[in-house]
């Protein structure tokens, strides 16, 4: 509370402020007394003095004390400062200005943004020729999301000022950011040609290139930055993902571990690395390296999302949810890590749990492709056939799928549109496996088109003309997509079962679909019957692709034991890769010897491959491709199956009876399996 003395000393003071110009504190201290005795009449004059006062200096300039005070707060950092007193000074002198362009700065860097607008704009009433508060507009319109209004600014701020390589570097990050890769590299490169040593500028270009998968220049970009700055850890890491989508993973490695040392806090190196080290199939020290980045920032989705996945392909499935789990309680609108954890519950066999959870990935990010084939996958698990068909379509936008794609002029069948009188071509898109699988439709298309045409892998080629005589079948050949005229309709191979699933429920399962030559039948039995006594039985047991997921389908050799001491049995390699040390260990371990035909090329023809299964009388394997052509040319197949496996499903699986799948759960050894199958070779023998 004010005393009378304290009153008096505190109209001195005022008046002392008013003096020498300071006229903020001066009305601080007026309004103080007033505040404390409303009927002063000499801080009323006081205050009424500091309005004709201001009047006066209304289109003067301020003093440069108060600009030079308002400048040091900006600069020091105190924002909200800054920001209060120019928001005073502004009122004070309306038409100054320094006053309104600080206020518009600080504003926009605590956050207000849109009082930030309204104050640049201010000052470019004021001097309408001020480039950079277009500039500002652009950044904080890029902020909100305004990208097409952000652009806009920026150009305007180009026009008034183009020796200024900031507004160039500025709109490149707005045209990153919608997405305008090469526009972007462009004002990149501006604002280098006015900055040569514009470390900004080669930063974002690098991170540019590198999105639209031009690897070695964005390398040499990152390269000339860390030259510019030698200091800046951002920039290694950065290089690392870059050398990571190279494949240079140990050069990757060592870029992050570079980031590190320069920053032993940066937790998104720790996150980074360990997405190499993921790469790698080093799944603990990728663990590590998760740990390592969330323990420097708890809240990082990312690492307990990339967590999630790793300790999913190490087969420890509720970790991985609990990590899914974490990522999902900082951030519940996480479409990724939903769609992860739908794929761990899948591994879990709770189908109905999964596809609850990719249905919310979809719903948080309808655009987001991985989500709906995972639904895909599993709605065909649990039977829902169509709608699984309808969303594993999005296999054809992934990256995979993208990469796949053919360009012809003419449309791809609708499925509605009558074939009658057309010519349709169908064409492969993933392995050999999948277009012997799916050929099994091409008597259908056949049937109903006047003229078919597959274009398939080049080794497919005699065994598919023999077994389907009224389909042209030729090797894949995408020279000329963009010229092509033979045809009126195309469409990939795994988008057959959408269109004809009904025919195909309605027709029922075939006993056999592909014909190799009969002579070469022929000649393979005469030639196991040098090397044994029937039942011949023909084994594979890997795939040549040895993905840590993919790993999980193929059992060791020691697994296959009961299969192994069915006496009186001949055992023929179907193995195609990387065979010769599992063979000597099923000998050395079980004094069993699987014999192995090294004149034939059981990866690249197919045709021989075909005869010498159709000589067989059984064939026994794990989910990989020569059970395809087993099952097609009609050898009874059993194929040791992981039941919850993403492969597992009506569109991957042989519509044969000569097929029979022995299924194995997550939680559950391949014991059972395995005696099982070796059941059913005591039964052909017996037979």
């Amino acid at each position: 509370m004010l005393t009378i003395s304290s009153v008096d000393q505190a109209l001195m003071k005022a008046k002392s402020h008013a003096k020498k110009g300071e006229l903020l504190e001066a009305e601080t201290l007026y309004r103080g007394i007033l505040n404390n005795f409303s009927q002063n009449k000499r801080a009323e004059q006081g205050l009424a003095d500091l309005n004709k006062i201001r009047q006066k200096n209304l289109n003067q300039n301020p003093p440069q004390e108060v600009v030079n005070q308002l400048l040091n707060l900006y600069q020091q950092g105190q924002l909200l400062l800054a920001f209060e007193q120019a928001k005073a000074l502004t009122k004070q002198y309306p038409e100054i200005f320094i006053f309104w362009n600080i206020l518009g700065s600080s504003a926009a860097q605590i956050g207000m943004l849109n009082q930030a607008v309204i104050a640049l704009k201010k000052v470019i009433s004021i001097k309408p020729d001020y480039g950079e508060a277009y500039d500002n507009i652009g950044i904080i319109f890029q902020t909100q999301g305004k990208l097409d209004e952000a652009i806009e600014a920026h150009k305007k701020s180009i026009s008034l000022n183009p020796d200024d390589p900031k507004p160039y570097y500025n709109m490149g990050n707005t045209l990153k950011n919608m997405g305008k890769f090469n526009e972007a590299l462009e004002a990149y490169r501006k604002s280098i040609s006015l900055k040569p040593n514009n470390l900004q500028a080669y930063g974002n270009m690098a991170i540019t290139l590198q999105k639209q998968g031009k690897l070695d220049e964005a390398i040499d970009a990152y390269e000339k930055t860390i030259s510019l700055n030698p200091g800046y850890a951002q920039t290694y890491s950065n290089m690392g993902n870059a050398l990571q989508a190279q494949g240079k993973l140990d050069e990757a490695i060592e870029a992050h571990k570079k980031s590190i040392s320069l920053n032993p806090n940066y937790a998104v190196a720790f996150n980074n690395m360990g997405n190499v080290l993921e790469d790698q199939e080093k799944f603990d020290e990728a663990i590590e390296a998760y740990e390592k980045a969330i323990s420097l920032n708890p809240d990082y989705v990312e690492a307990h999302t990339n967590m999630g996945v790793v300790l999913r392909t190490q087969g420890k499935l509720d970790k991985a949810i609990d990590s899914f789990n974490k990522a999902l309680s900082i951030d519940p609108i996480n479409a990724i890590a939903y769609s992860n954890m739908g794929n761990a519950l899948q591994d879990q066999g709770k189908v109905e749990e999964a596809i609850d959870v990719f249905r919310k990935s979809i719903s948080l990010n309808p655009d987001f492709v991985d989500p709906h084939l995972y639904l895909g996958l599993s709605l065909l698990k649990s039977g829902q056939i169509k709608e699984g068909l309808e969303e594993c379509e999005f296999r054809l936008k992934t990256k995979e799928g993208v990469a796949r794609q053919r360009h012809f002029p003419k449309p791809q069948w609708d499925g509605q549109t009558s074939l009658k009188d057309k010519t349709i071509l169908l064409y492969s898109e993933q392995g050999i496996g999948d277009t012997m699988n799916w050929s099994s439709c091409l008597s259908l298309v056949s049937s109903r088109a006047k003229h078919v045409i597959l274009e398939c892998q080049e080794k497919l080629v005699p065994l598919l003309s023999r077994s389907f005589p009224n389909v042209e079948v030729k090797a894949q050949d995408r020279s000329l997509d963009t010229e092509r005229d033979d045809f009126d309709l195309h469409l990939p191979m795994g988008s057959l079962y959408k269109y004809f699933i009904d025919e195909m429920m309605e027709k029922g399962k075939a006993n056999s679909y592909l014909i190799p030559d009969p002579a070469r039948i022929q000649y393979w039995k005469e030639r196991m019957g040098f090397v044994g006594k029937g039942p011949y039985i023909g084994i594979c047991w890997k795939s040549s692709v040895k993905s840590a997921y993919r790993l999980q389908h193929y059992p060791p050799m020691s697994d296959w034991a009961p299969v192994f001491k069915v006496p009186d049995v001949t055992f023929i390699n179907l193995q195609y890769t990387d065979y010769e040390d599992d063979i000597a260990k099923v000998e050395n371990d079980f004094g069993v010897k699987i014999h192995n035909f090294e004149d034939i090329d059981q990866y690249g023809d197919i045709d021989e491959v075909a005869a010498l299964c159709a000589a067989l009388d059984m064939v026994v394997s794990t989910k990989v491709t020569p059970p395809m052509i087993s099952v097609g040319v009609g050898t009874p197949t059993k194929i040791a199956n992981w039941r919850q496996s993403t492969y597992n499903t009506i569109l991957t699986n042989p519509r044969s009876t000569s097929l029979k799948m022995i299924h194995r759960d997550t939680w559950e050894p391949w014991d059972k399996v395995f005696n099982m199958i070796a059941d059913d070779i005591l039964k052909l023998k017996n037979w």
